[in-house]
C-alpha cells in the first residue's frame, strides 16, 4: 500500500506584528444607510488591528461625509431582494421612512454608532478620510460642504499613490 504525501498543516500566526506595515485602502460609493456600515465596520476592524486605514468616498458615497446628508441616509427595500419582503411593498409611500427606522434601530441595540459618530471614532483611531474630486465636481462641493474630518479632496490617481501597496476593497 501506497501513501500519498500529506503538506504539512498551516498554522496561522497571531503575532502582533503582522499588521505592521499593512495598509488597508476602502473605496465607499454607495451612499444609502445599508451600505455604508460595511466600509466603516471594516475600516474600524483595521484599525483595531493596528492596520493602516485609508477611506476615499467617490459617486454616491459622497453623501456619507456631506454634512447636509451624512446624518439622514436612508435605506429602502426596493431592488433588494435581501429584506426578504415583495418588492412591490418598496414603493408604497412611507415604506422608505418604515424601513430606515427599524435598520436604524437594529444598529442603535448593537452599540453601533450613526454614521458621523462611526467617521468621528475612525479619525481619532488614526483612520484617514478622502473625497474623490471628480464627485466633488460633478456634485459642485467643496470642503466647506464636507464632514471636517475629511482630509482633502483629491483625485483617483493621488489616492492609488498614498495607498501604493494597500488591500483594496471596493464597497
Amino acid at each position: 500500500m501506497t501513501t500519498t504525501p500529506t503538506a504539512p498543516a498551516v498554522v496561522p500566526n497571531f503575532d502582533d506584528s503582522a499588521s505592521e506595515g499593512r495598509k488597508l485602502a476602502i473605496i465607499c460609493s454607495k451612499g444609502s444607510l445599508d451600505m455604508a456600515y460595511p466600509g466603516l465596520i471594516l475600516a474600524n476592524a483595521a484599525l483595531g488591528e493596528g492596520v493602516e486605514t485609508h477611506l476615499f468616498f467617490t459617486f454616491w458615497g459622497f453623501d456619507m461625509i456631506n454634512k447636509k446628508t451624512m446624518g439622514d441616509l436612508k435605506f429602502t427595500m426596493l431592488g433588494n431582494p435581501a429584506t426578504h419582503m415583495p418588492q412591490g411593498l418598496g414603493g408604497l409611500p412611507g415604506m422608505t421612512a418604515l424601513a430606515t427606522s427599524k435598520l436604524k434601530k437594529s444598529i442603535a441595540d448593537l452599540d453601533v454608532p450613526e454614521v458621523p459618530e462611526f467617521l468621528e471614532q475612525i479619525v481619532a483611531s488614526g483612520g484617514h478620510l478622502w473625497a474623490c474630486r471628480m464627485s466633488a465636481d460633478m456634485n459642485h462641493l467643496t470642503e466647506e460642504d464636507l464632514y471636517d474630518e475629511v482630509e482633502a479632496i483629491i483625485s483617483a490617481s493621488d489616492f492609488i499613490e498614498k495607498t501604493a501597496g494597500a488591500q483594496l476593497l471596493f464597497i
